[in-house]
C-alpha cells in the first residue's frame, strides 16, 4: 500500500444518520424527546455530524412517503438545541425538497446539506449545490443505488457534483447490494479522480455493511455513515458503535468515544426501536435483487394477488434495473412473472 493511501486512512469522519435513515424504521414517528436524547448522546460521544430530518429528505413528510409525527423542522431545532459540538445535517432529494424547506432548515441550524440523486442523474443537482454554497453550507453529494453502475460511470457522475461545488461525494449502497470488492473498487476510482473528499454509506441487507465500510476505508475513504444499532431502512445501516470500535482498533482517528456510543446504542436507541434491523428474509431479498426497499411492500401485495413468491418479483425488478419512483412498475412485472409461470 502506498504511503499516500496510508496517510489518507488516518482520519475518517463519521456521520450518524439514526435520526434520518432511522426515520424509515421508525415509520417517521420520532418524538421531540427522542430526537433530543439521541442527538445529545451522539454529541457527547464526539460524533461530528448528525443527520436529522424525514427519511426521504426535506419535504418528505407526505402521503406518498409517510407523514412525520412531529414537523421535521421542529425536530431539527430540537437536535440543534442540545448539540454543543456536532453539526446538524439534512438530506435533500431534488424533486422532493424545496427551496423554502431548505431555507427554513438553515434558519433552524442546519449546517450540512446532503444532496441525493440516482447514481446516473447527478446533473439534476446543480442548482441545489449552488444554493448550498450560496447559503455557506457544507455540500455533500449522494450517488444512490451505486451498485447499479461501475466505477467509471460513477466517477463521471461524481465529477459533475464536484464541479457544482460538492465538498464530498458519497458512494451510496442504497439497496445493500454491494460486497466489499464492489465498495473498494468504487471508492478507489473516486479517490483517484476527485479532488474533493469521498464518502461511503452502507446498508446491511447482505450482512456486510461494516465489511463494506472497512473496504472503503482500505481504499482511502474520507467519510463514513452509520446509525446507532444500525437503525435504518431495510436491514439497517452499519452500526455507528461498531464502526467506532473497529476504526479505533485499526488505529484511525475519528474523535469518537467508543464506550459512549455503545451506551447510546444500548440505553438511548434500543428502548425506542420497534424492531432490531437485521438481514431477515425480506431484507436479504432486497440486497440480493439490488432493488430499493420501497418496492417490497408493493411486491408483497402483488405476490399475494398472483400467488407468487415475492422474491421472484423482486429479482425481476432487479434485472430490469427498477429505481425509486417506479414502484407502480411492480404491477406489470408481477403480471409478467405470473404469465411466465402460467399463473394467469
Amino acid at each position: 500500500m502506498t504511503e499516500a493511501k496510508t496517510e489518507a486512512k488516518q482520519k475518517v469522519r463519521v456521520t450518524d444518520t439514526s435520526l434520518r435513515d432511522g426515520s424509515h424504521a421508525m415509520s417517521h414517528k420520532f418524538t421531540r424527546e427522542q430526537v433530543r436524547d439521541v442527538a445529545q448522546a451522539l454529541d457527547e460521544a464526539g460524533v461530528p455530524v448528525i443527520e436529522c430530518n424525514h427519511g426521504d429528505g426535506l419535504s418528505g413528510s407526505s402521503i406518498q412517503y409517510g407523514f412525520s409525527r412531529v414537523p421535521e423542522m421542529d425536530l431539527i431545532s430540537e437536535a440543534v438545541g442540545v448539540c454543543e459540538q456536532a453539526k446538524i445535517a439534512a438530506l435533500l432529494l431534488p424533486g422532493i425538497g424545496t427551496v423554502e424547506q431548505l431555507k427554513e432548515a438553515v434558519e433552524r441550524g442546519t449546517e450540512v446539506l446532503r444532496i441525493a440523486t440516482h447514481c446516473t442523474e447527478a446533473d439534476i443537482s446543480q442548482e441545489h449545490f449552488q444554493m448550498a454554497k450560496e447559503m455557506d453550507l457544507e455540500a455533500v453529494g449522494f450517488l444512490m443505488m451505486a451498485h447499479m453502475r461501475g466505477p467509471e460511470i460513477l466517477v463521471e457522475q461524481a465529477q459533475l457534483m464536484e464541479s457544482y461545488g460538492a465538498d464530498c461525494v458519497y458512494i451510496v449502497d442504497s439497496a445493500g447490494a454491494m460486497l466489499p470488492k464492489d465498495a473498494k473498487e468504487r471508492v478507489e476510482a473516486m479517490k483517484e479522480a476527485l479532488d474533493c473528499q469521498v464518502g461511503f454509506h452502507a446498508h446491511d441487507n447482505l450482512g456486510v455493511g461494516v465489511g463494506n465500510s472497512l473496504a472503503a476505508v482500505e481504499a482511502g475513504v474520507d467519510q463514513l455513515d452509520g446509525s446507532l444499532r444500525g437503525l435504518g431502512a431495510g436491514a439497517g445501516n452499519a452500526p455507528t458503535e461498531l464502526l467506532a470500535a473497529v476504526l479505533d482498533k485499526m488505529g484511525l482517528e475519528t474523535g469518537l468515544d467508543v464506550f459512549k456510543l455503545m451506551d447510546a446504542a444500548e440505553y438511548t436507541i434500543a428502548p425506542i426501536m420497534p424492531f432490531d434491523p437485521m438481514p431477515d428474509r425480506d431484507s436479504i431479498a432486497i440486497g440480493y435483487a439490488g432493488v430499493y426497499s420501497t418496492f417490497l411492500l408493493h411486491a408483497k401485495r402483488e405476490a399475494e394477488r398472483y400467488d407468487l413468491d415475492v422474491r421472484e418479483i423482486m429479482m425481476e425488478l432487479g434485472r430490469r434495473e427498477a429505481v425509486a419512483g417506479q414502484e407502480d412498475w411492480v404491477i406489470d412485472v408481477a403480471m409478467d412473472v405470473a404469465k411466465e409461470k402460467g399463473a394467469v
